[in-house]
């Protein structure tokens, strides 16, 4: 049998959210069958690949470990001289200050087929969507695009005289290219814009001039970012679309006339562009839905809470995604990696949730090894999404406990447990302590291992932060206990100047997805108003609309 050629295409996402991407992009992802994708790559885009395809996150992280070029290289050649069908994922457009060069290198080296397919670029799209024209008659005949990665190779001076710059990378960079541009004659009156994470739910935008913007971003967080520089940018306010939603809550933000307070200054502000995840509600039906009328924030980890938000919004609710988890590597790979080299060792695989999976297999293929290292391995999942998961990698659990909680498997566990070899690979930290204690009071020996790591975002949608200001909130959504804690933490600097953050849940239901998260609610809130019978996000929806048709 003659083996089907394969051919790598490298692709660019455009932005950041789905309804950017190219028709062509669109059709190769859902065709797909290896999907090798970068850092900043959107996390909706992942979901339009087929459910068997293979996905390998192979972004570059600063500081912390990460795929090499080289590896990604013969990651490509590897999968294209299987005969796959493989999508290299860039953000933006693939030609445009990426690594292209390196990998098209070595895929004609080694005699791939390959092809290009062009997305738009951040340093196009980011202005647009922000309203600024980087041309005009009168203020811009020019612009120059360029990446601060590096600011000492560049030639400022040149750069100083051009009308408007376009600049990628330089986030971190900010003061030292206020710098060398005022240094060289620009006015500290000339306005600039920073726009980050444009294209996305979470884009946010700072307006002001080289003599201020430092000021007004301080200690604040600005990678991925776009920077512009020019007079083009005063014509912002004359171009940028209304944004209802938006200007709604600001509205309610401000004092009421002849109040004697004085409204906080907004430097941040945040223009959803069309997407499926902006706050959003259906159009009215003939016949109420049971949700409509509700406002539900949806504390998830980045990326995860598409599918949540689309079932609430299907019910009529109005959505505001709140990410409260950033889902990464763990700080090491060192545990996970020799757990893998002795696999045969182990008597059974526990895995509690679908980040688990992802990393356990991502990294089970880095180590040049697939599914048959399991032969002999039997697995246990927590929860229906999970399991479903693994059946996505062509594996059927051995045993799911009927409850859905991890903290129930031991009570059912199909298998005595005595002298039994068990592999845990788990969240860094604040993982089950309960599962492992019973386990190992059972008799069984546990791994535990480090396969990803939850962390707290830097900071909170500036839609979210205006809606719990100005209690515009009916419901608050938990799925996890950590979703519970981030949010503690990330409303608290709401707080530190408007007094007590329980302020902020006043006549606000909080809805748990499980006993666990009902507890922690309880520790830091001091109630739940509703809990999950089934602890799913179906669960979850199916317990909000009993709650609204009976409030």
């Amino acid at each position: 049998m003659i083996q089907e050629r394969g051919k790598v295409y490298l692709v660019g996402a455009g932005p950041g959210d789905v309804a950017y991407l190219t028709v062509k992009a669109y059709n190769l992802l859902a065709t797909a069958q290896v999907l090798i994708y970068d850092a900043l790559v959107d996390a909706q885009l992942l979901q339009c690949v087929p459910p068997d395809c293979l996905k390998l996150d192979v972004g570059k992280r600063g500081g912390k470990p990460s795929t090499t070029q080289a590896q990604i290289n013969k990651l490509l050649v590897k999968y294209c001289q299987q005969g796959k069908q493989v999508v290299r994922l860039k953000s933006g457009d693939p030609l445009i200050f990426g690594r292209c060069t390196s990998e098209i290198e070595a895929l004609k080296a080694s005699g791939c087929d390959f092809e290009l397919v062009p997305g738009i670029s951040s340093a196009l799209a980011a202005p647009l969507l922000a309203g600024i024209p980087l041309t005009d008659p009168v203020l811009s005949r020019t612009f120059a695009v360029f990446t601060a990665h590096e600011p000492e190779v560049l030639d400022w001076e040149a750069l100083s005289r051009l009308e408007t710059l376009v600049i990628l990378m330089g986030g971190q960079h900010l003061p030292e290219i206020v710098h060398q541009l005022v240094r060289h004659g620009r006015s500290h009156l000339t306005p600039i814009a920073i726009i980050r994470w444009a294209g996305t739910p979470d884009q946010q935008i700072w307006i002001g001039q080289l003599g201020n913007i430092l000021e007004q971003t301080t200690e604040l967080s600005l990678s991925p970012a776009v920077i512009v520089i020019g007079e083009v940018v005063g014509l912002r306010k004359y171009l940028q679309p209304e944004n209802i939603y938006l200007d709604e809550i600001i509205r309610h933000s401000q004092p009421e006339p002849g109040s004697e307070s004085t409204p906080t200054p907004q430097p941040m502000l945040s223009n959803f562009p069309p997407s499926s995840s902006s706050p959003s509600s259906p159009s009215s039906p003939s016949f109420p839905l049971p949700l409509t009328g509700k406002t539900i924030l949806v504390t998830r980890s980045v990326g995860q809470s598409s599918q949540f938000s689309d079932r609430l919004i299907a019910s009529g609710a109005t959505v505001i995604e709140m990410p409260t988890l950033v889902i990464g590597p763990p700080s090491s790979w060192e545990a996970l990696d020799n757990a893998i080299a002795h696999l045969s060792d182990f008597d059974w695989l526990i895995l509690t949730s679908t980040n688990g999976i992802d990393y356990f297999f991502e990294r089970l293929i880095a180590q040049g090894k697939d599914t048959r290292a399991l032969a002999g391995v039997k697995i246990a999942v927590v929860g229906e999404k999970t399991a479903h998961s693994l059946k996505q990698r062509s594996l059927q659990a051995d045993f799911i406990p009927p409850s859905f909680i991890a903290d129930s498997l031991v009570e059912d566990f199909p298998d005595k447990l005595d002298g039994k070899k068990v592999l845990f690979p788990r969240v860094e930290s604040g993982g089950r302590e309960v599962l492992v204690k019973e386990l190992t009071a059972k008799g069984a020996k546990v791994i535990e291992v480090a396969a990803y790591q939850s962390c707290c975002p830097s900071g909170i949608p500036p839609v979210a932060e205006l809606a719990l200001q100005n209690r515009k909130v009916d419901v608050i959504t938990f799925a996890s206990s950590k979703t519970v804690q981030f949010f503690c933490q990330l409303t608290d600097k709401i707080c530190s100047t408007n007094s007590d953050a329980s302020q902020l849940l006043e006549g606000v239901c909080i809805a748990s997805i499980g006993p666990q998260t009902s507890k922690t609610c309880h520790a830091l809130f001091g109630r739940v108003d509703v809990e999950a019978q089934e602890y799913t996000l179906d669960g979850l929806t199916q317990a909000l609309i009993t709650w609204a048709t009976n409030y």
